[in-house]
């Protein structure tokens, strides 16, 4: 994360010092004093989990976004990879998911278990793709804050399969296809495995937004709905309004 100082409010700290933090906290640079360092620091550790650009002030309660007259000012830019999207499954929903996660910019990864499927003439838009066993390859996978991952295998047994291996990860979204009756059985299974209720609250699923998607290029359109929805707390209706006139 990069921290400038942009305003020195009533100190007499130089406009433009950096300070480079490092998720782990590891810091380069400074924005001239070593209390206002610290403060970047911790403000850092939600900072990169939220991927954050904007304008921090200090105030009475240390670093606030909300604007404080003649405070001292700090341009916070999260600078990070590509974020992953991670597609399990490679049939027409997975190609068409993946084809349009590279077209958003997402670093993209398709897996399936199916040397004809997982064959990288088919996925051309992939940066990578994984032909394996679902299980094994998913534990390999490196699934972080950064990492979006959607389920659309050939069926719900590899679909469960793949999603116990993705929980308590900490993945940014997971979205599983299906209808209300399969996915609702492949959650109550986890449910009585022992699975965090909560950490099942967050699958998406049915994965999408209602937008009567039936082409696989449909759905996928509608499943990158819900995921910017979620990722810029959008409420996922409609833009159109006409304002009303009375008729005279």
């Amino acid at each position: 994360m990069l921290a400038s100082l942009l305003e020195p409010g009533e100190s007499s700290l130089t406009p433009g010092a950096r300070l480079l933090v490092e998720r782990d906290g590891q810091r380069m640079g400074s924005l001239g004093d070593p209390a206002l360092d610290d403060l970047v620091v911790a403000y850092a550790h939600d900072a990169f989990d939220r991927h954050a650009t904007e304008t921090v002030y200090v105030g009475d309660a240390g670093l606030t976004t909300r604007t404080v007259a003649n405070a001292v000012s700090v341009y916070i830019e999260v600078v990070a990879p590509k974020p992953v999207f991670l597609v399990v499954g490679a049939g027409h929903v997975g190609r068409a998911v993946a084809k349009l996660a590279n077209f958003l910019g997402y670093h993209t990864a398709v897996l399936d278990d199916r040397d004809d499927y997982a064959d990288p003439e088919l996925l051309p838009e992939a940066d990578e793709v994984i032909c394996d066993d679902f299980e094994a390859a998913l534990d390999r996978f490196p699934i972080n804050s950064s990492t979006s991952i959607v389920l659309v295998t050939r069926g719900h047994k590899q679909d469960e399969l793949s999603l116990r291996r993705c929980l308590g990860r900490g993945a940014r979204y997971i979205g599983m296809i299906g209808s209300r009756r399969r996915t609702g059985t492949v959650l109550e299974h986890l449910r009585a495995e022992g699975f965090d209720p909560a950490e099942l609250e967050r699958i998406r699923t049915p994965i999408g937004l209602d937008i009567g998607a039936e082409t696989p290029e449909e759905i996928a359109i509608s499943i990158f709905a819900e995921v910017i929805m979620l990722e810029r707390g959008g409420a996922g209706g409609p833009m159109y309004h006409r304002r009303h006139t009375p008729a005279e």
